[in-house]
């Protein structure tokens, strides 16, 4: 099974992926963890994406498609995608390579949530550097340190509030348009995000 996950910063899409990762057997490519570990790690694509993704932009496509590729090519049998497509010509791209691979999508997933509360989680969610696992801060104990690996939680760079507007404006302006594309496909299923991340996988699940 091949399945996008679509959704604002913020909205669970991440979460969401690792549960049905977990459940399904199938691989979640994060394309957000993979810019950043590459940027952690300083290879020329990590050096590239850096400077957008500090101001909240989105990385160019061809940065990303050259990343994506090599991922989609390992697990081209079962994978959710993450963070990917953002914008109709990573959609064509993406279709266009499967095919050559003789390969399609099954699903797309739209995570739907409000401005007002992707700012309020964004603004209190927290990272493990070592494991990529988020969580929120009022979901945690004073020590701050993630309950999987026992690393010291961060904030996020591009979590601040003025960041999070600007990556909002640019979701709106590019990737709202992949609702329709792929509504018009017959692929596209709109799930609300509002609850607890376990009441929206549970609507995740019944469509599946």
């Amino acid at each position: 099974m091949r399945v996008v996950i679509l959704g604002p910063p913020g909205s669970g899409k991440g979460t969401q992926a690792e549960k049905l990762s977990e459940k399904f057997g199938l691989k979640h490519l994060s394309v957000g963890d993979l810019l950043r570990e590459a940027v952690a790690n300083g290879t020329v694509l990590g050096k590239k994406a850096k400077p957008y993704m500090a101001k909240g932009e989105l990385v160019p496509d061809p940065i990303i498609l050259d990343l994506i590729k090599e991922y989609i090519d390992k697990y081209s049998d079962g994978f959710i995608l993450d963070g990917f497509p953002r914008n109709l010509n990573q959609a064509k791209e993406l279709d266009e390579y499967l095919k050559e691979h003789q390969k399609n999508l099954d699903i797309v997933l739209n995570i739907d949530v409000d401005e007002n509360t992707v700012i309020e989680r964004l603004k209190g969610r927290l990272v493990c550097p070592k494991c990529g696992r988020v969580y929120s801060v009022n979901s945690l104990s004073s020590s701050m340190v993630c309950p999987r690996c026992g690393a010291k939680l961060e904030h996020r760079m591009d979590d601040n509030e003025d960041t999070i507007r600007n990556r909002m404006r640019v979701y709106q302006k590019l990737t709202l348009p992949l609702i329709d594309y792929y509504k018009k496909r017959g692929l596209l299923h709109n799930i609300s995000g509002k609850g607890s991340p376990d009441e929206v996988f549970e609507r995740i699940v019944k469509l599946l």
